[in-house]
C-alpha cells in the first residue's frame, strides 16, 4: 500500500534546513499538546529531524521534562521503546 512513499516524507525532509526543521517539530509539538499522540509526534519527529538523536534535542527544546516523562508513563508496552529513545 505504502511502498512508493513509505519514508513518510523523508526525502523532502532532507532536503530542509535546520530552522524548517525545527520550526516543523516545534507545530508537531504543539499538535501533540492538542491531542496528537505520542507515537505520531515521536516517529514524525525523527523522520523530520533526520534521526533519534537530532529529534531527542529538538524534543528536549520544546517539551518540559515532566511532558517528556509524562509521555513515557502513558505510553503502551508496544510504543514505549520508540518513545523512550526519543523522550528521555
Amino acid at each position: 500500500m505504502l511502498d512508493a512513499n513509505n519514508d513518510l516524507g523523508a526525502a523532502l525532509f532532507k532536503t530542509w534546513t535546520e530552522k524548517q526543521r525545527c520550526d516543523e517539530i516545534q507545530k508537531l509539538v504543539e499538535g501533540y499538546r492538542k491531542g496528537v499522540p505520542v507515537g505520531i509526534l515521536c516517529k514524525m519527529s525523527e523522520t523530520i529531524a533526520g534521526d533519534k538523536k537530532k529529534a531527542k534535542k529538538y524534543l528536549k527544546l520544546f517539551l518540559t521534562e515532566a511532558e517528556r516523562k509524562a509521555a513515557i508513563e502513558s505510553s503502551s508496552a508496544s510504543m514505549l521503546p520508540l518513545i523512550t529513545a526519543v523522550m528521555k
